[in-house]
């Protein structure tokens, strides 16, 4: 029960009780109850990562009604979500207003908010358990309600975007002693098939980023082919040579004239070396101390056009210390040329990886005007080293 496992109390008994689509509503009102507390709200960040979206107790019940909606550059939110700590500050009229990050193995949910008379030491600490465990509710609950879904919509979602968004892995992130990896993906006007994907076994870590031809509902359903066959291959136990080689068979088997491009990549946790297979796709980045290079590779056809040549799987070298830029074209698509993407990375390198993501794909969709020809999608993987390397985490 997660209430054992992180020592909170009756807030989540009660929210592990009550039904997926309430359970921030029961945890509002037992914090109100237990704290005095005068407000308590929920706030998710949004499918862009640019906005906060208020949830109050009976959100479910007002879905067709607009949330508040509170740009997250510069504000408090921003801070609490950087630094991962609790913030404080009391107001005009006495009260205390406190702002705790609500993130799951680094994947960034939300801020809990709350207004009440007075927050010593007992309700900090019990705040701060109550909005970590609030995260492994939110993770369990999500499968089950469409609530989590419906709050973090700032836009409307076409049908090709609503196929592309399911296909992405639920958190953006993940934290491990080993790295920190995180992805951003902002969409087209026309949605251009984009993806990326990963997965965390035993002693690997999986990553792929993809890039479907076409736009709009073709696109997406040919990510889903990618997507499917890459993943159906590496939970069947492939090799990363025979994970390509299943990738490509099913763009050839999805007929004439698809094609993807992408990369993957497997690292292996004990220090042992990264992999790489790169099928027509655009060389990834390296930041090592100061300076960033392009990480020449040796480059496959894309996925789904015949060749005789196999797939090759290239040895990446990875050090302590290395940041890993993955991203697809439309990082570099035409009206964003002036967007100097290693000389951002390198500014952004003080960063963790969900800012710098943010702040990578922010770059290009200012500078496109917030008008994107092509998706632009960028994942980003700092390799902090082996876990014995690192008893810290």
């Amino acid at each position: 029960m997660v209430h054992e496992q992180l020592g909170a109390d009756d807030v989540l008994a009660a929210a592990e009780a009550a039904a997926p689509a309430e359970s921030v509503d029961v945890v509002a009102r037992t914090l109100r109850h237990r704290l005095g507390a005068s407000a308590v709200s929920f706030l998710f960040v949004d499918i862009l990562g640019r906005r906060m979206v208020r949830v109050t107790e009976g959100a479910m019940a007002r879905r067709g009604r607009s949330a508040q909606q509170i740009p997250l550059a510069g504000s408090d939110y921003e801070q609490v979500l950087r630094t991962q700590r609790l913030t404080r500050a009391t107001d005009g009229e006495g009260r205390e207003r406190v702002l705790a990050p609500v993130t799951n193995r680094g994947d960034t949910l939300g801020v809990l908010e709350l207004t009440l008379p007075h927050a010593g030491p007992d309700a900090m600490e019990q705040i701060r358990r109550t909005a970590r465990a609030l995260a492994y509710v939110i993770v369990t609950n999500r499968r089950f309600t469409d609530l989590y879904h419906w709050g973090r919509r700032t836009t409307p979602v076409t049908l090709a975007a609503e196929i592309q968004h399911q296909l992405l892995p639920s958190p953006t992130g993940c934290d491990a002693p080993q790295f920190s990896l995180a992805a951003a993906l902002v969409p087209a006007e026309s949605v251009g098939g984009d993806t990326y994907d990963y997965s965390l076994d035993e002693d690997t870590l999986h990553v792929s980023v993809t890039d479907a031809m076409g736009h709009d509902i073709n696109a997406a359903l040919l990510a889903t082919v990618v997507v499917n066959a890459s993943r159906g291959a590496r939970r069947d136990g492939c090799d990363l040579a025979e994970q390509a080689l299943r990738t490509h068979r099913a763009m050839l088997a999805h007929g004439r004239g698809a094609l993807t491009t992408g990369q993957l990549l497997r690292v292996a946790l004990d220090g042992g070396g990264a992999l790489l297979v790169n099928a027509g796709h655009p060389w990834p980045l390296r930041l090592r101390a100061d300076a960033v290079e392009e990480i020449g590779l040796d480059v496959n056809l894309p996925f789904g056009v015949p060749s005789p040549v196999p797939y090759r799987v290239q040895e990446v070298e990875l050090r302590p210390g290395d940041r890993l830029v993955f991203y697809t074209d439309g990082m570099r698509e035409r009206r964003a040329g002036r967007v100097d993407l290693p000389a951002l990375v390198r500014e952004t390198a003080a960063l963790h990886p969900r800012e710098a993501v943010q702040a990578l794909t922010t770059a290009v969709a200012d500078a496109s005007g917030g008008r994107l020809q092509d998706d632009a999608t960028v994942l980003c993987l700092d390799w902090h080293g082996p876990d014995d390397a690192h008893p810290s985490g």
